[in-house]
């Protein structure tokens, strides 16, 4: 229940109320009904008032959730050992998708600097100026020797080549909401009620769309997403790449399960101060809007554009598989300060009561020839 969320400023509030007038004139220039992919696109992205794009903080303990790097620095530093093996197959370079604080590119350019392997050029894709504003002063500070080899991107190269990541991105992107009923498949919309927004379904007007809702077999009554526009991303990395591997960390299934006649109220999900609910028209521009990842489309639009399957296992066995537990066993055991966190986080990270089972990591890519360590053991691809 949203009436249970910690309240937000008066400023926080006049924030969210500009961001809704937004949308409300958006709901009218489209005649009174927008897409719910088209709400979730202005919450989170509308220049300057959108969740990613104003300046809220929106990671760690003062924002609304936590990711995997800014749990530990294990994250970053067992990735890099991933990223060195899909360099030295492919070309030296690196790209980041949403790099959010910058702490997984910091921890991943430490790593690879102290293992001789930083790469020509270090990459980040950011749609948030107030991001990037953040990830340029956190690796100044820390890596300000590294500069030079750090670029900021405003739209992807024409060109990719290399390894390219994206953790926790996909399930941020737009998606489209879908009603099952009576025999028939619905887009759920948005309306404005005047003090606020409400639900109605009409005809998909998206023949791409529906075409993709009519290969679902789902129940009556079902609700669930499908998500056009990170079938879209992936589709447009794996046109202009030339050689290399696309990493992509999220939490999600393979469609049979995400599909599942149990999961009948689909898996939309809004963050707001470390607090989990569903209700996305809560206070626009200051809350996060998620949807799990639909992993078996992601992979049908890489090899549909030219990308072959390189794997896909639990985050729990790729860290493994990447040797996560050398940087444990670098501590020694007897010094409990170190230890103790070190073996708490690694635990958050791989536990399947944590992070460990429910984020997945898929590799998808172009002219790599040998297998990749991180899906050598843990192999789910007969879940996709």
């Amino acid at each position: 229940m949203t009436t249970s969320l910690p309240s937000p400023s008066a400023a926080a509030l006049a924030h969210s109320e500009q961001l809704s007038v937004l949308i409300r004139q958006d709901i009218a220039r489209q005649g009174g009904w927008i897409p719910f992919a088209r709400f979730m696109e202005l919450a989170l992205y509308a220049p300057g008032l959108g969740y990613y794009t104003a300046g809220a903080h929106k990671l760690g303990a003062a924002g609304d959730f936590t990711t995997a790097p800014e749990l530990s620095t294990l994250f970053g530093r067992t990735l890099a050992g991933q990223l060195i093996e899909v360099m030295q197959a492919s070309t030296p370079h690196i790209l980041e998708l949403g790099a959010g604080s910058g702490k997984l590119a910091l921890d991943i350019l430490g790593e690879l600097e102290r293992r001789n392997a930083l790469p020509e050029s270090y990459s980040i894709l950011e749609v948030s100026a107030d991001l990037r504003e953040r990830q340029q002063a956190l690796l100044n500070e820390k890596l300000p020797h590294l500069a030079a080899r750090v670029f900021w991107l405003d739209a992807l190269p024409e060109r990719i080549s290399g390894a390219v990541i994206g953790n926790e991105v996909l399930d941020a992107l737009p998606v489209h909401l879908l009603h099952w009923t009576n025999g028939r498949i619905l887009e759920r919309g948005v309306m404005n009620t005047g003090n606020g927004f409400t639900w109605q379904d009409r005809e998909p007007e998206d023949a791409v769309l529906l075409a993709f809702a009519q290969t679902i077999d789902a129940t009556d009554d079902y609700l669930s997403e499908v998500s056009l526009a990170a079938c879209g991303l992936v589709a447009s990395l794996c046109e202009r790449m030339d050689k290399g591997a696309l990493l992509f960390i999220d939490y999600g299934f393979g469609a049979r399960e995400y599909y599942h006649a149990q999961r009948d109220r689909g898996t939309l999900m809004c963050h707001y101060r470390h607090h989990a609910h569903d209700d996305p028209f809560y206070l626009p521009g200051l809350q996060d809007i998620t949807a799990h990842v639909d992993f078996t489309a992601i992979a049908e639009a890489a090899i549909d554009h030219g990308a072959h399957f390189l794997g896909y296992t639990s985050q729990a066995h790729f860290l493994f598989n990447n040797g996560v537990m050398d940087f444990l066993k670098e501590v020694s055991p007897d010094d409990l300060k170190t230890y103790l966190p070190l073996s708490a986080q690694l635990q958050k990270l791989t536990s399947p009561a944590e992070m460990g089972e429910l984020f997945k990591v898929i590799a998808l890519g172009k002219g790599m020839e040998q297998p990749l360590t991180g899906f050598l053991r843990g192999d789910l691809s007969r879940l996709l």
